[in-house]
């Protein structure tokens, strides 16, 4: 519950990226620091922010391309980690450090690109013990996806030993830290990426061999030859077809992010004629028990080389720029954002 010391935080000043748009749509991204907590919409908690993270939503968002942002003004940023201020829930109390992904922070309620943030309770997850903000900003959204991919995958029957596991889109922010997950865990990962002068950076997270994009992306025929026991896709279309088309028999796909495109270009056949599975991955709408599970395992789990090779800190000032490299294709791992 809200403490009388906590009425200052109430009152406080803030800074922020400011999203706002125009009547002709165009939109535009301002630095302030003349916002009150006053500002910020409803919500039951009050969160100082130390740490968000730059995914390609974001990018989109801060670049005002159509599609993400669905009311303006808009703070963008779709994660965020910090500590409790105030809190009229009973669940969380000033000083629990805690952390945000998905539930449309940062596209329809103000995100993590600010100082502070006042979400629904509901919508937060206490860190795990010894996982400090920038830890769990490293992972961040993308971590957490591929974290709740590799599970889906295991629901699914999927052991070390099975055989290849392809992660497509591996040099981005999903691939890279799935690469690192089924590594540690013993499975043998194949890294598909459309940057192949990123094969040193991707052995280097556990990859066994590295792929061209092209590999996949320019198969045409539904069924190939069977290779892989199962595969992460984060980049859909052309892509994704071809990895369901070299899935072996009773093997398993899980999808997300789908960064290529939303078609799917295939047919039944690697559904009816081998039995494969493709499973969606949702990181907003997950029940609470499983995101606390994937954040418990992520911070067991993760391997140093991913948090020491693959993650890379900024200010909140750069972010437009990183936000055109990210679109670019240009951007490897994890960006952490320090507000």
């Amino acid at each position: 519950m809200t403490q009388p010391s906590d009425v200052q935080a109430s009152a406080a000043q803030m800074r922020a990226l400011v999203l706002t748009q125009s009547e002709d749509k165009k939109v535009t991204a301002t630095f302030r620091g003349d916002l009150s907590v006053a500002d910020l919409p409803e919500g039951e908690v009050l969160v100082a922010v130390e740490a968000s993270s730059l995914n390609y939503k974001d990018g989109l968002a801060v670049l005002g391309r159509p599609g993400v942002v669905r009311k303006y003004p808009m703070v963008p940023g779709i994660d965020l980690a910090g500590s409790v201020l105030e809190s009229s829930d009973v669940r969380f109390r000033a000083g629990d450090p805690v952390l945000l992904t998905g539930w449309g922070v940062g596209e329809g309620h103000w995100g993590g690109y600010a100082s502070h943030a006042r979400v629904k309770a509901d919508w937060l997850t206490h860190r795990p013990q010894g996982m400090d903000a920038k830890k769990a900003m490293a992972l961040g959204t993308a971590g957490f996806t591929a974290m709740l991919a590799l599970m889906a995958l295991e629901d699914h029957g999927l052991t070390p030993g099975m055989g290849e596991v392809v992660v497509t889109g591996a040099s981005g922010g999903v691939g890279s830290v799935a690469v690192a997950l089924l590594a540690q865990a013993g499975y043998t990962v194949v890294a598909s990426t459309g940057r192949t002068e990123e094969e040193a950076y991707l052995k280097g997270l556990g990859a066994g061999e590295v792929i061209p994009r092209s590999l996949l992306s320019d198969l045409k025929r539904p069924l190939e030859k069977e290779r892989f026991a199962a595969g992460i896709d984060s980049a859909g279309g052309s892509t994704l077809a071809g990895l369901l088309a070299c899935t072996r028999r009773g093997g398993a796909v899980a999808a997300c992010g789908l960064a290529q495109s939303t078609e799917l270009y295939t047919s039944v056949m690697p559904f009816i004629l081998r039995g494969v599975a493709l499973l969606g991955i949702d990181s907003v709408m997950c029940p609470p028990e499983r995101r606390e599970a994937a954040w418990a395992r992520l911070n067991r789990d993760v391997p140093q080389t991913l948090l020491q090779q693959g993650v890379h800190e900024h200010p909140l000032s750069e972010i437009q720029a990183l936000a055109e490299q990210i679109l670019a294709g240009q951007v490897r791992g994890r960006t952490v954002i320090v507000p």
